[in-house]
Order: C-alpha cells, then structure tokens, then sequence
C-alpha cells in the first residue's frame, strides 16, 4: 500500500534472509545440539607471552598482547581458525613478559598487571589484577557445540554490565539482568541492534571482546552466559585500572581494534541529504538542483557543512564536479551514497566527493563486507584527495569506529523516536563508538514541533544529519515556518560556537577511544543512579555538559537526575546542588533541558557564524568559564580538513582556572602559549571570556595591567577590550574581551574580588517560576502568574517584568519592597496576545530585578504559556477546529481523508463497514488530537474503527479525555470489527483528547477513523 508499509516489509525479508544466512548448520533439527564441557587439562607447554593447555581433543591458547590484555582462544578439535584474519584486531606491538607458576590446582599465568588463572580439574579461567583483586571467573568451563560456544561467568552482587555497540533503546544504563544480541538484524527502531559490536566492559573494570563476525548473545544473568554462533572461542579480555578503569577498557579495546578517526570540521556541522535526480518521491529534478536547497541554509543563516545528492533508491548523478564547486562556494562539501558500491569512488572523489554514505543494499550478507566497505570508502577519500575519510554506515562491526560515523538507519520522526535514541548513542560510546547519531526526526513522518525538539538535543552529539524526501515535506531546518525555523537556526548556531569543544573532543577520542556523548555512568562511575532508569533519559555531552531532552509534547520534563556535584542551567543561570532529580522544569519549544558543570572551562567560537569556513585565523577565541576550585581544559586545533595532523601538524592549547571552592575570592584564567604548528594557525588572535560568578568583580586585570570597566553592552561592545559585569545574564556573568593577544605566548586574566559560580554568599540568589497550564485568548487581556522565591537572604526591591513575543502587551507588575528569606510571593502580570497571536504554545520569560546580600540582581525563567483560539459558539466538526496537539504514529493526521502515512492529504475518503463519511479525522496509532472547547460544548458524537483500507488487520483502541480525565474508552478494535458509536457528555470540558492506542504492540495497519466527530456546542 504505502511506499513505508513496502519498506518495512522488504527489511522484514532481508531480515529473515540474512538469518537464514547466519543460523548455520543444525538449525533445521529438532532437538538442540549436545554441549560439550572442556575436560580436565591433560597438557600444558608455555612459549614466551602463549601459553598452551589441552583436554583431551581439546586445546585452549592463551596469549598475552599487553601487561592488561590477553586474549583465549579453544579449538574443540584442537584446530584453530580465526575467520576475522587481520580485518579487525591491528598489529600490536612487541608482547610483554610473561611468567608462570604451577600451584598444584591451577596455572598462573602472569604479567605485572594481571594474572590469569588456569584451573586444572576441569579447566577452569579466573582473571585478577597484581594486586589480587578479582576481575573475573567463570562457573564452569567453556561450553560448545556444533552452533555455538559458551562462556559462563559468575555475576558480582553489584555488577553492571555496558556496551555490545549501538543498542537501539538501551545502553546508556546498565545491562544487568537483561539479554543482548550482538548481529545483523535491520531493526532500525526501538529494541534493534544495527552497528552492533561483540564487545562489552562490566563495571568490575574489565572487558572482553568475541574476536568473531558471528552473531553474539550476552545473557547477563545470574550466571553471565555469552555465546557466539559458532564452533570456535576466541574473545580478547581487558583489565581496566584506577578510578577511570571504565575508560581504561575502552581504550584497550579500541587500542585493539583501532581507535576513532578524526573527522573534518565540516563533518562535524549538519549535513543534508536528499535525492535530485529521478526521485521517484519529488518528480524529476537536477543534480544542480541541490544547490538550491543549499542556497537555502545560506538564505536563513543556518549552518551545514555537506550534502548528499544522490540518496535514494535508483537515484544517480550529473554534473559532478560542478555540483561539487558549488557546494564549496557555500561552504559546503558534497556526498555521495554509496548504493551501488565503490567502483567509482576515485573518480567521484576527485570531481570533489568528500562524504561517502553506506548502505545495506550492497554490504552483503554479513559484517565483513560492511566493514570492508567503510574501510576501503574511508581509504578511497583519503587515496584520491588531500582530505579526511568521512564515511556513514548503518550496520557495522568491531573497527568500524576507526573509519566512520554508524547511524541508526530509517526511522519515523515521533516523540517515541527521540525517547528511544536518546539511549541508544550515549551507550554506543562505551564500545568505543565515537559518532553515533540519527536522521533528525527521521526520514519519514515527523512533525514541526519533533523536528525542533530533536534537533535541539542532537546539536549535542558530535554528528547528525537531516534527510528528506521521504516524508510528506522536505525535513531542512528552515522548511516549517516561525517559530520553528528561528529556534532550529539558534541551536545550530550554538552546535557551530561549541566546535572548539566539540573538535577537541574528536581528537581526545582518537587518544583515549571516549566520545563525546557520554552515559552519566562513564563520568560517576560510583552513583548507583547513574547505572539505573534514573539516568536512562539523558546523558553527557564531554564532561561537561548534561543534557535532557524533552521527548513528549509537552513544556515540562520530569525527572532530570543532576549527579554529585554543582550544576548550573545553561539558561537561566540557576545554581543545583547534586545529586537530586528535578521534576517540572520549564521547557517551552525553545528550550532544551541543559546543564553545566562547575568547573567548566568551555573554548567557543563567538556566536554569529554560519560556517566554519567563516573562521580566519585571526578571529576571536571565546572561552565559557564556569570558575569553581581547579580546572582546567586542552583546546585542540588544527586545518579541520587535511591528514596534516597525522604527521603532527596541530596546536593545543590549555586553560588552567583558579577559583574558591565556593564563595567569595579572585578568579584566575590562564591561557598557556599555544603548542604546535599546522598551516593557517593564528599567530596573534583576540579572547573573549564569559565569566559566571555572580557577582561583579573590583577590577579586572591582564598579565597585571587593569583592563577598563564598561558600564553598558553597548560601550562594552563598541570596544576593543575591557570588561563588563552583566547582572541580568544568567545570574552574574563577567564579560571581558581582549586585543590581539601573540598565541606562542601565555597569558593570565586575574578577577579580583569576585566569586565562584553561585556567587559571594552562595544561596542568596532568589528565582523565579511559573505555574505550568496558564493559558491566554488571542486578543483579550488575561493574567500571568509568576512566582518569586527568595534564597537564604532577603530579597528587597523585587520588579517582575514579563518579555513576550513581538506585538503582545505586557502590564508591569508592582513592586514588592521586601520579600523574606526562603518565602514565595505569587505576582500577577497582565498579558494581552495580539488579535491574530497564532494558537498553541508561547514563550515568555518572567525576570525580577532585586537586591539581596547587597548587590543588585536579575533572577529569569523561560515559560509557556497557551494561546487559545476561540473557542466553537455552534456545533462544530472535529476536523473543522484548530487542533492545539495533532500527534500521530505514522505521517499526518488527516482531515475528513483516512491516513495516509506520509503527506499530508494522501489519505482516501473515510469508510468504515463499507459506510463513507464526508467528515471525520484519519489517524494512525498511537495518535492524540487536543481540541479547545472553552466549557462551551456538551456532548461529542462519532463512528470510530479502523478504516476498511487496511482490510481487517491492525488493532487499536480508542478514547475521550477531557481535562485530565478519561471519560469514555472503546474495547479493543480490530479492522474486523463492526464500526463503534460515540456519544460522550463534554458538559463543562475546556480541553478535549481524541486518542487512540495501538493495543497488540504492532502499529501496522492501525488506521483509526474518528468518523462524523462532531461537537454539540453553543
């Protein structure tokens, strides 16, 4: 039917075919195969760093690789194979010394940092570290048959288990108690595994990776079992050390495996991909056509930094080379997807293709020939061109990291589709895997308000990428209007300005194995909430950085887990002390859950700047302090797009900062002399620091000579250095700007008299909030309320101010002369939206002005606020009303048409039991449809089922809610079932669901007809 239904069902039979390629032989018997348990150890012959043990037929290799990893291998027949060759583990250097001990029960077999013991009857492994401590041990020997080996390890009563590649849904949070698989499965969406990886690391600080292309299962129990799908053991173990014996593994294993690439500048901006020529979605169009989408991000200010121009099904190329310039002359560079193969890749390179896309339909039935690929598209940039391989794949194996960024494949774009991958790349980093994303709001479906909302959060992963023409529209960021296309353009920006945070993050990756986006475990490894659910829902970007993602429709998000430590909200400046878990954080549309950690020393590009080939080397470096105790940060810099840095052509540069614990004191910022050389590298650069302190300093000075002090950003602005304390930004920040400064030479900024972040007496910063469900009529003057807070000390003076959107008008508040410590004061402020102010949410930011702890401050808080339309004065259809919320499981709800999962008016005439209705609502489930009545309606009459055009399958249920109360709800609905009638009391009922729920768990086919709704009004 639709072209998503097709799709799914030809990925269901690549699925069931590419199993039938790994089930291998015995999978057609009845009865399980025999296992085999390795015997008692009958022989044992040591040759330097391997060591040999036999039992019986068969035969256990142990080899050492370093002093904390060594690798066993059992051949059942005392044969070994090794299917993966030289693909995956790289050539490591000279083993190390080894040394073993017989003692009677078992063999030792020992470096300076580990043991490995062998137990005799039956043969038996156990890990230890040096010191004695355990790692590992299993609870009974390695276990095959003609399928599969086994390997079976007791659990510590606390043991948390993470990684096996991206996990679709999972992985940020601990694997204890649940099954993993580790394979090709081409389930892109919630609970798949594509770009899995036979690796995982517990949090008893070791790892272990199945050197194998066959498919894995972790059964991470009481005992652990995992197994591989063949009839060989081959796993390499890594023991981490210290307080980061978490990262340790990883970066053993990546030493292993190959560590993360270095990606150019350019691929870490937004790319953008589409098809131009016969696509059978938009009609026929042009190669060249993509630089009019191009010309587009140019048009509305917004970053990206590369197109693909052929991706699609059946989709080709023209005019490369000039296709490629012009992308370039927009700053830009251009991809290719890669469908049907790499044949052509030197020539397409050298007519300027710089990205190379992956795909299943030519990568084979198995990991090899992925890897393969990624490896030889990474190495063809590189072999025809001065640039950086940059390569994307959707499924992928161990070593892939070293060649390419892994996506998630073709999702829809829901709210259940960012809840589900804000897990999924957080917890691809604990297998080594440094870029990891997926399509904003997916390929198909989506929505203006899902598109923002994951936009938002994937500006803080390193990489992502927006594809169209599969959805009903076009998915650029500046396609949906105001006020979506101004808040999508302030978030790429901000990912633009992070670049220098980002771009050295890259290049820490390609030393330690760590990306950016962290799980809160991998940076609290002794939180127990940061393994939990608790955690699931967010995760780091850096150190420092902790982000929330909403992914609801709604302007609020509950449970934010802020772990040990001090927290500061990127917006308002508001100080949290961890660990604590907040509910009701005000998240209008424009703002993203965004924390900061004290401490924080963050290298910017000032804002503004659409591009990085916008950058010169002699333009303004920013710095964004966040002064508390000791700290400190290495910026990274380099060309951003040669392989010069590979023979050393690069430059850091460290910032140390010296700040009190917590309360009054001077603050000290020193920027080291830039270390290295690299061609373009500034020679002189001016700074600008952004210092959170709270409080307004007595002088700041450079290198000991006292900048002057502004008394406006207006006069601060205007000049070339100097400072200026901004008591309205973010509780307290301290602006200072620079001349040029010589990068070869170090320098010191000194605040005196100032505080850490949270200010000279921390507490006594009041805040403010407000009540969540206010809401206004477009053109009558309603009332807002905002409540103020003081802290530990009295707030005198206090003015509450409202800023609203253009053309509302706003009431001053009056003044409240005293507010006592720790009390709340509830101010109401008259709000008046413009006749035609657009329905739905607005944001508004509530601001007191105040003095407490003698020093003037400025308290703020961003808000929504609902703009009713007016409400219906006479009957009314459904799908005649404004809908405030118009969710839906697959494409557009329609209107008066059935739904039909991709654009909008795609749908058929409604019809239920061979009955057509001329008016009524298509959906799909899960869908919920928000209509405004204002108390003026009574009664709600429809036929509700499923639409025969699905031909008697899906399987759904449908509801009336009305004010946070469910008041009528079908029994379950089939597309066999006769047609269901409504008739509902709406007595008094303001705002009104029409919600219908898949209830078997499979959204195929669940096409429901809210048929004839209408409402009895007046």
């Amino acid at each position: 039917m639709q072209s998503s239904m097709r799709m799914r069902a030809a990925l269901g039979g690549a699925v069931l075919s590419l199993l039938a390629v790994f089930a291998g032989p015995g999978t057609a018997q009845s009865a399980e195969p025999a296992d085999s348990t390795v015997g008692d150890v009958t022989g044992f012959t040591a040759d330097g760093p391997v060591y040999r043990l036999t039992a019986g037929a068969a035969e256990a290799r142990v080899s050492f690789v370093t002093d904390e990893t060594f690798r066993i291998e059992l051949a059942p027949d005392g044969k070994y194979t090794d299917p993966t060759g030289q693909d995956i583990v790289l050539p490591q250097g000279a083993p190390p010394t080894t040394r073993w001990t017989d003692r009677g029960d078992r063999y030792e077999l020992s470096t300076d940092r580990v043991t490995l013991r062998a137990y005799k009857s039956p043969l038996r492994f156990a890990a230890y570290r040096a010191d004695g401590t355990a790692l590992w041990s299993e609870t009974k020997g390695l276990t095959w048959n003609q399928d599969r080996t086994v390997q079976t390890l007791a659990r510590g009563a606390t043991e948390q288990f993470y990684g096996a590649g991206m996990q679709n849904g999972r992985g940020n949070t601990s694997h204890r108690g649940k099954t993993v698989e580790v394979g090709v499965d081409y389930n892109w969406n919630d609970g798949g595994h594509p770009n899995s990886v036979p690796f995982y690391l517990s949090s008893a600080g070791y790892g272990v990776f199945r050197n194998t292309y066959a498919p894995n299962t972790y059964a991470f129990g009481e005992p652990v079992t995992t197994s591989a799908r063949e009839r060989r053991f081959d796993a390499y173990y890594f023991a981490g050390e210290g307080a980061d014996a978490v990262k340790d593994v990883i970066g053993q294993y990546t030493n292993l495996t190959g560590k993360p690439f270095m990606p150019p500048v350019y691929g870490l901006e937004i790319g953008d991909a589409d098809c131009y020529l016969h696509n059978a979605n938009r009609g026929e169009r042009r190669t060249l056509d993509a630089l009019k989408v191009a010309d587009g991000y140019v048009q509305n200010d917004m970053p990206n930094g590369w197109m693909l121009v052929n991706d699609g099904y059946g989709c080709g190329y023209e005019n490369l080379g000039e296709a490629a310039t012009g992308l370039q002359q927009r700053g830009m560079q251009l991809g290719l997807w890669t469908e049907d193969g790499l044949d052509k890749l030197a020539d397409q390179v050298k007519a300027g293709q710089r990205v190379a896309k992956l795909d299943v339909a030519w990568v084979g039935a198995g990991y090899k020939f992925a890897l393969d690929g990624c490896k030889a598209a990474h190495a063809g940039i590189e072999a025809n061109s001065d640039a950086r391989g940059f390569t994307w794949a959707p499924e992928s194996w161990s070593g892939a990291q070293r060649c390419g960024v892994q996506w998630s494949g073709d999702q829809s774009g829901t709210w259940e589709y960012i809840r589900w991958q804000i897990p999924t790349y957080a917890g691809a980093s604990m297998s080594g895997l440094a870029y990891t994303t997926g399509d904003v709001d997916g390929i198909f479906g989506g929505s203006a308000k899902t598109y923002t909302r994951d936009l938002q959060w994937k500006t803080f992963l390193p990489v992502t990428m927006t594809m169209d023409g599969w959805a009903a529209n076009d998915k650029q960021p500046f396609r949906y209007g105001e006020p979506y296309t101004t808040i999508n353009r302030s978030y790429l920006k901000l990912h633009e300005s992070l670049l220098p945070y980002i771009y050295s993050h890259a290049h820490e990756a390609t030393k330690t194995g760590v990306g950016l986006a962290r799980p809160l475990v991998l940076e609290y490894p002794d939180d127990p909430k940061a393994a939990t659910d608790t955690a699931k829902y967010e995760f780091l970007s850096g150190e420092d950085f902790l982000v929330a993602p909403v992914y609801k429709d709604d302007v609020r998000r509950d449970g934010i887990y802020l772990p040990k430590g001090t927290w500061i909200d990127y917006w308002s400046g508001r100080v949290h002390e961890g660990p604590q878990t907040l509910d009701g954080y005000s998240a209008p549309l424009d703002t993203l859950p965004l924390f900061v950690r004290a401490g924080a020393t963050v290298p910017m590009w000032p804002g503004g700047i659409r591009s990085y080939t916008d950058r010169t080397p002699g333009s303004q470096l920013a710095w964004d302090v966040y002064p508390q105790g000791n700290s400190s940060f290495t910026l990274y810099e380099d060309d951003g797009v040669t392989r010069a840095h590979k023979a050393g052509r690069y430059a850091t540069q460290r910032a140390d900062v010296t700040a009190p614990a917590r309360g009054a004191g001077d603050v000290t910022v020193r920027i080291g002399a830039s270390q290295g050389a690299y061609t373009g590298k500034a020679a002189s650069r001016p700074y600008a620091f952004t210092v959170h302190t709270g409080d307004a300093p007595t002088k700041v000075a450079l290198e000991g000579t006292a900048l002057p002090r502004h008394t406006s950003r207006a006069a601060f602005e205007a000049a070339t250095q100097g400072w200026w304390y901004d008591a309205a930004d973010r509780g307290g920040v301290v602006r200072v700007k620079t001349a040029a400064l010589r990068t070869d030479r170090p320098f010191e900024l000194t605040l005196t008299d100032t505080a850490a972040v949270g200010g000279a007496v921390p507490g006594a910063a009041a805040t403010v909030s407000a009540p969540a469900g206010q809401e206004l009529g477009a053109g009558v003057p309603g009332t807002v309320s905002v409540d103020v807070t003081a802290g530990d000390r009295d707030a005198t003076g206090v003015e509450v101010g409202l800023t609203a959107p253009e053309g509302w008008k706003v009431t001053p508040a009056p003044r409240i002369d005293r507010l006592p410590a720790g009390t709340t004061r509830r101010v109401q402020v008259t709000v008046t939206p413009p006749p035609g102010a657009r329905p739905g949410e607005s944001t508004l930011t509530a601001s007191a002005g105040y003095r407490a702890a003698s020093l003037d401050r400025v308290a703020i808080q961003r808000f929504a606020v609902g703009v009713m339309p007016e409400p219906p004065t006479a009957d009314a259809w459904a799908s005649d009303l404004v809908w405030l919320r118009s969710t839906n499981g697959w494409g557009p709800p329609e209107r008066d048409r059935s739904n039909g999962e991709s654009a909008a008016g795609d749908g058929r005439t409604l019809t239920l039991a061979g009955k057509t209705y001329d008016k009524g609502i298509g959906a799909h489930a899960d869908s919920d449809i928000e209509v405004y009545l204002g108390g003026r309606c009574t009664r709600l009459t429809a036929d509700v089922g499923i639409d025969d055009e699905i031909n008697g399958y899906g399987e759904v249920a449908f509801s009336v809610e009305a004010d946070g109360k469910v008041l009528w709800t079908s029994p379950k609905v089939t597309g066999a079932s006769a047609t269901v009638p409504v008739d509902v009391d709406l007595t008094g009922a303001r705002h009104v669901h029409l919600r219908i729920t898949d209830t078997n768990g499979s959204k195929s086919g669940d096409h429901g007809d809210w048929a004839a709704a209408r409402f009895a009004c007046g």
